[in-house]
């Protein structure tokens, strides 16, 4: 049974302490009840090992039979953290911590080990569902926390294994919520704590003080690989969602708005009639999308999702994608120096047109690559605008000759040869025409480049 108990905060009151002996309090009831919850992770993969000196024609020649005794392969180690969060062995963690791996073993707080398998891995949020084997017993759990009941200044423990020294609990405060321009991750929107977290963190509970996990630790910044007081946590909200998705199936699928916006700056505001620089002004609908059924309109400022603040783009995306699809969501609009307020349907994003996924082979730059046709559907999953259209590169298979001349997974193909390339069919059929060289531009982060490599 999975925990996610809300517990309510509504009428509870924070005060500052007003004498020594208030503040001479201790954190170990909390510690106490929250550490049997958290776990340690330690993963193994094999990678391959090429010495370049097999590539040396002397080299083989002179010592070719002892070169066959080379070892070609190495196991890397690493470790992290993770919190469960169903009696069942439902653990959550980082995707960071268990990518590639080919062995995880997590370790409970009272040194029983288990193996563990993968439930769903999300490299979008950074989070995934790990699961082990309890043979029938029901694991200490730690309930989440609602995340926006945060507030700057709140109290807050981070539990987790730094540097592998073993289980180690730091204490500070919540520095800023909702802290959207640190990209490590695709959904940049999190909680900020100068408690201390170090590698081996990662993965690890972020708890307040009733014992609640309010967020997983996921990053910080650092000039040296240590602390510096500045650790961001994935919030609970985000986390939910994850593991909501790892209970229904493993699938993840988030909602999909059907609009396009942009940053609201200070000329922008002021031309608009608001207050300060907030929000995100539409620029675009997709026809018969969700957001044009539901009323919203070219011009509109959104201001909030279901009464919680939107800052920008990257609160607008977490906001979305910590609802479920199915539901219904309450936009606070800006529409002509007025507010108002528009409910939206939520839709899975839609793949139109077929994806036509093709595997690129032969002599040409593509050869290795796969592809697919853009549509909202495969831009959700790959991370790119959802109003983008033509075709885009969602594998590159290493040591091919796309992989050798710099194609990379997100890159739309925009021309080749002097065509617009409009479908995989398109790329086909110009690939297999005969021409005296390539002449390729892609699309890569918002920026064309372009290209001539021989044939």
């Amino acid at each position: 049974m999975l925990a996610f108990a809300l517990p309510a905060r509504a009428e509870e009151t924070k005060v500052v302490p007003s004498s020594a002996e208030q503040v001479q309090l201790s954190f170990s009831p909390v510690v106490k009840k929250a550490v049997p919850s958290v776990v340690n992770i330690y993963t193994s993969k094999t990678v391959a090992v090429r010495n370049p000196m097999l590539d040396d024609p002397m080299f083989r020649r002179f010592f070719g039979d002892q070169a066959r005794g080379i070892p070609r392969e190495r196991v890397e180690r690493s470790l992290g953290s993770g919190v469960i969060v169903g009696g069942d062995g439902t653990i959550v963690t980082n995707n960071h911590v268990i990518e590639g791996a080919d062995q995880i073993t997590v370790a409970l707080s009272d040194g029983r080990e288990y193996e563990a398998k993968m439930q769903i891995a999300d490299p979008r949020t950074d989070l995934a569902i790990l699961k082990i084997d309890p043979a029938g017993e029901t694991l200490p759990t730690l309930s989440l926390a609602d995340s926006d009941a945060v507030e700057v200044g709140d109290i807050v423990l981070a539990i987790g294994n730094p540097f592998g020294v073993g289980q180690t609990v730091t204490q500070g405060i919540v520095s800023a919520v909702a802290r959207t321009q640190v990209g490590v991750s695709d959904y940049r929107f999190f909680i900020q704590t100068d408690a201390a977290i170090n590698p081996g963190n990662s993965g690890g509970a972020l708890i307040d003080l009733r014992g609640q996990l309010v967020g997983v630790n996921s990053s910080i910044y650092s000039r040296d690989g240590g602390s510096l007081g500045i650790g961001f946590a994935i919030p609970s909200s985000m986390v939910r969602s994850v593991i909501q998705a790892a209970r229904s199936g493993g699938r993840i699928v988030r909602p999909w708005l059907g609009a396009t916006g942009q940053p609201v700056t200070s000329d922008l505001a002021t031309g608009l009639g608001l207050d300060r620089p907030r929000g995100v002004l539409v620029n675009g609908l997709s026809a018969g999308g969700p957001a044009e059924r539901g009323g919203l309109k070219v011009g509109d400022v959104i201001l909030s999702v279901d009464g919680h603040p939107v800052t920008d783009e990257d609160a607008l995306t977490f906001r979305l994608a910590t609802h479920d699809v199915g539901g219904s969501i309450k936009l606070g609009l800006w529409r002509k120096a007025q507010a108002v307020e528009v409910t939206l349907p939520l839709e899975a994003p839609p793949e139109k047109p077929a994806r036509d996924q093709r595997v690129i082979d032969g002599r040409n730059p593509f050869s290795g690559a796969t592809v697919v046709n853009l549509s909202p559907a495969v831009a959700e999953e790959i991370g790119r605008n959802t109003a983008a259209e033509g075709v885009v590169i969602l594998e590159v298979a290493g040591g091919t000759p796309a992989d050798r001349v710099g194609l990379q997974v997100g890159d739309r193909i925009v021309k080749l040869n002097d065509v617009d390339i409009k479908s995989t069919k398109d790329l086909v059929d110009v690939i297999a025409a005969r021409s005296r060289a390539w002449r390729i531009t892609i699309e890569r982060g918002g920026r064309e480049i372009s290209t001539v490599l021989p044939r």
